[in-house]
């Protein structure tokens, strides 16, 4: 069944393409019906945890697939995100063009990720991780506009790059266990089929020297990292979603970014399992990308990039629970559940945002904050499911995502009780406590904003919309995703401890000791300060500093200096100066190689006089002057090429050997 999870959705596209491509709406109902097959059999999954399939002859070594856990979590999770967007996609691309392609990827991505997800080991995790990474691809450049062609080049920048690192981090770490297991029975070694196994990884990590572990987890963590949205590889998400169809941008938001999480988390509980350098490691871009998240998608005046900055900062909320769980060891139970029940509120959360978000576009044709405001006034659905994404990430009691921010926030409290008992500073997490409290309050700022302008402020007068301005499927999709979210949080024991608790293997951490009371005066203590800043953020930044009135309107402004786009300032620039360096490097090799060529050549000619071809050979009759010097010179560029990829790879080999 693992196997069919992963190539169903693959061999689907394929078949259906041909017959599909010409059809505007032909794509649906194959996609609802592979997506709800997936779905259906990740359900399956749960109640078969021991369940391991694998492909022998396939990527060499094969690929190994494993149920149970974190993985059947993320799995049917995924799943449910593809059924959901499927629904609320005949709406949103009616009329539109290359139907045909974005369904293709769209299927491809789901089965990629499904093999992420389901991996037993970091190389077959890494293959889907990469085909993943070009087939979602796709979906950024879809419209083919400017700005999507210019977004999907950095996202696949970013992706590249980070798979090329975390592959070299894999080699090394592949290259170690096969000496280890070698050393340990070299009649076991012939037979051994994956040395990349999370089992196998964390039995031998504490064998690896400390240089080789510290070198594989940092190119792991660039890696995963990159997908994830993680500071400072975030680049693509800000610039991504905006541009993506919405229901794309649900997924991509809502669930391709938790494949890095996914592989962060696998690298973090099972390569640095008690580490506690590795932890504060984590900590550091973890507390960044929620706080920096948060302040982009106040200053934002584009509904799709605020929740775009969104996601970005609650990936750091995640990460900055499983660096606590590293942190705190054994004792990590409550910070890895609550990782696990944010990646879940999460997704949830972003698939009903994103699809309002849809809704929006669909009918105004524009995501800017001052032609979309008002249009909402009238439209309690669309109210009433944005305002539970809203209330559930800016954590408001009552919804799923005030659960998880809770458990985040008693991991760090706890490891900083931690601290104290054993007589150490508590003082740089006790800044992370209150970092995580005022991201919390920037959430609940930017959200109010939105559901402000969209929902209360006065329409524009050039504002039109469609009748009906949804359908009945994208309907349902918005009032399940807005119902989930009450429904998880005022059943929190029932609901998400028992998802948590079923997860937590994969963070090889046992059940939380006690039962947590959600709703205790210390609990909604936390809760009511961030709400509180949030408010006057809201009051004094969102309505007063970055809203202005021009003639009886409020009129909504963007003051974030574009001089601090990390992209246009720092990458982009860097990457012109290497490709200078690189550039002039390169003929300054020619030039020396060349030198030397043409003077031997002119030595071996030397006193020589210019070569004749007999003239009775019609064909190749000509005066020739130097034309050795000419043949050389044609195929010299292409020889330097060649051996520079070829010194390139003997020094690639010469740092894996050193790093033994």
């Amino acid at each position: 069944m693992l196997i069919l999870m992963v190539f169903l959705p693959m061999i689907a596209a394929l078949v259906c393409y041909p017959i599909c491509r010409n059809s505007e709406r032909a794509w649906f109902t194959p996609a609802i019906a592979v997506s709800g097959a997936v779905f259906v059999m990740g359900l399956l999954l749960v109640g078969d945890p021991e369940l391991a399939e694998s492909i022998d002859f396939f990527c060499g070594n094969g690929i190994y697939f494993k149920a149970g856990g974190l993985r059947t979590v993320m799995a049917t999770l995924a799943g449910f995100m593809w059924v959901m967007t499927a629904l609320a996609s005949p709406e949103y691309f009616s009329g539109a063009r290359a139907n045909g392609r974005y369904f293709l990827f769209y299927l491809w991505t789901l089965g990629a990720l499904e093999g992420v997800f389901l991996a037993a080991d970091l190389m077959t995790l890494f293959v889907f991780f990469e085909i993943m990474s070009f087939t979602s691809y796709v979906w950024v450049v879809q419209n083919e506009t400017p700005e999507a062609i210019r977004a999907s080049e950095t996202y696949l920048f970013i992706a590249v790059i980070g798979g090329l690192t975390m592959l070299m981090g894999l080699f090394l770490l592949d290259n170690a266990i096969s000496k280890l297991v070698l050393a340990e029975d070299e009649l076991s070694a012939v037979s051994y089929y994956s040395m990349l196994r999370f089992e196998d990884i964390v039995r031998y990590a504490p064998a690896l020297s400390p240089r080789l572990r510290w070198t594989v987890g940092v190119c792991a963590l660039v890696g995963f990292g990159a997908k994830a949205g993680m500071f400072p590889l975030h680049i693509w998400l800000p610039k991504a979603h905006p541009v993506a169809p919405a229901p794309a941008s649900a997924l991509l938001s809502g669930i391709l970014t938790k494949s890095g999480v996914f592989g962060i988390i696998g690298i973090s509980c099972w390569l640095f399992d008690g580490v506690p350098g590795w932890g504060n490691l984590l900590l550091v871009p973890a507390v960044i990308t929620m706080f920096l998240g948060a302040l982009l998608a106040v200053f934002s005046v584009d509904l799709k990039r605020t929740l775009a900055c969104s996601s970005m900062s609650q990936i750091g909320f995640i990460l900055t629970g499983v660096s606590m769980c590293v942190l705190l060891g054994e004792h990590g139970s409550i910070a890895a559940c609550g990782a696990v029940l944010h990646i879940l509120n999460h997704s949830l959360i972003k698939l009903t945002l994103f699809v309002a978000a849809g809704v929006v576009y669909f009918n105004v044709h524009s995501l800017d904050l001052n032609d979309v405001r008002g249009f909402g006034k009238d439209k309690p659905l669309l109210k009433l499911a944005f305002l539970s994404g809203a209330c559930s990430i800016a954590g408001i009691p009552g919804f799923g995502g005030y659960i998880s921010k809770t458990l985040l926030h008693e991991g760090i409290v706890e490891y900083c009780e931690h601290l104290t008992e054993h007589g150490l500073s508590a003082a740089p997490y006790r800044a992370v406590e209150w970092i995580f409290l005022l991201s919390g309050g920037l959430t609940l700022a930017y959200m109010t904003r939105l559901f402000y302008i969209i929902f209360v402020a006065e329409k524009p007068e050039h504002q039109h919309q469609k009748t009906p301005y949804m359908s009945p499927m994208t309907g349902a999709v918005l009032a399940i995703g807005g119902l989930l979210m009450p429904l998880l949080g005022l059943t929190a024991h029932l609901t998400m401890d028992k998802i948590a608790a079923y997860a937590l293997p994969f963070f090889r951490r046992e059940p939380m000791a006690h039962v947590v009371n959600y709703f205790s005066l210390g609990n909604l203590k936390g809760a009511a300060i961030s709400i509180t800043i949030g408010v006057l953020v809201f009051l004094f930044v969102g309505m007063k500093w970055l809203t202005r009135k021009e003639d009886g309107h409020e009129v909504y402004r963007n003051v974030w200096p574009k001089g601090l786009d990390l992209e246009d300032a720092v990458y982009r620039p860097a990457l012109r100066g290497l490709s200078f360096a690189g550039g002039a490097a390169a003929r300054l090799v020619e030039s020396v190689g060349a030198l030397l060529i043409y003077g031997t050549v002119d030595l071996l000619f030397l006193g020589a006089k210019d070569k004749v071809v007999p003239p009775e050979d019609e064909q190749f009759s000509a005066y020739s002057k130097q034309s050795e010097r000419s043949r050389v010179e044609r195929s010299f560029s292409s020889d330097l090429f060649y051996a520079a990829c070829g010194v390139l790879a003997l020094m690639a080999l010469a740092a894996w050997n050193m790093l033994r």
